[in-house]
């Protein structure tokens, strides 16, 4: 497996975060990770990228112990990330906030592959324009080609599609699902499930910090755990991001 999470706990005063989690995500697939608010999502990342050093258990990428290592170290291994609120420089231009993470220190080749991955994404004609003046869809696009410039392994996506504008929304989703082609594994926390379960070859839910659930997206939808848990009734599948900013 890719990325390795044995038994993690960690605690926040008197409440559990993580109690006890454990999950694998391998090489090439995309994988969901779901949860009501306040079940732990985030804080997991957190732990995985090296924000938070856990209180107990093992997190291993490619064979390698991350328990330790720092967020920069971490992304040199091949790990990237993005964040549930958009974290570009806004005084600088698209292309400059792409070519932050650069791990090349040759000017020219990364000007060559921060305007290919910028081309990906559909916002090369944007390169100049100053990272303020984008929409919030446009953001999460940037965002999306700075974390490839990394040559990741696997990216961990934060709620990449929420607040998304239809048109965006179906963009960033057809970029998801192409990265199994280029080699690059996606571990996804979403709340729009219509969306995350149709990327994801296998879904895992976490409430109150616990695993409760894992499967294919069928099965998912038609665990009474899931539905008493997180989604309060069946039928709640059918909902979609209500939020559209652009």
């Amino acid at each position: 497996m890719l990325l390795s999470v044995e038994n993690l706990r960690h605690r926040f005063g008197g409440i559990a975060a993580l109690d006890g989690v454990g999950f694998a995500v391998p090489e090439g697939r995309i994988t969901c990770l779901i949860g009501p608010n306040g079940s732990g999502k985030t804080t997991l990342f957190n732990v995985v990228t090296g924000v938070l050093r856990p209180q107990h258990g093992r997190v291993s990428f490619g064979g390698i112990r991350l328990e330790r290592l720092r967020p920069h170290q971490i992304v040199r291994l091949g790990l990237a990330r993005t964040f549930q609120t958009t974290r570009l420089f806004p005084s600088l231009t698209v292309l400059q906030n792409v070519l932050l993470a650069a791990p090349s220190r040759v000017e020219k080749r990364n000007r060559t592959k921060a305007l290919a991955q910028l081309e990906l994404v559909g916002l090369a004609h944007l390169e100049d324009r100053l990272a303020e003046a984008l929409s919030f869809g446009q953001q999460r696009l940037v965002e999306f080609a700075r974390a490839l410039m990394a040559d990741p392994r696997l990216i961990l996506l934060d709620e990449p599609f929420a607040g998304l504008a239809p048109a965006i929304l179906d963009r960033l989703a057809r970029l998801v699902s192409a990265m199994p082609g280029h080699g690059v594994a996606v571990l996804l926390i979403e709340h729009n499930l219509e969306v995350a379960l149709g990327l994801a070859a296998k879904v895992f839910v976490l409430d109150r910090g616990r695993l409760i659930a894992e499967g294919t997206a069928d099965e998912i939808r038609a665990s009474p755990a899931v539905i008493d848990a997180y989604l309060g009734a069946p039928g709640a599948f059918s909902v979609t991001d209500d939020a559209a900013r652009a």
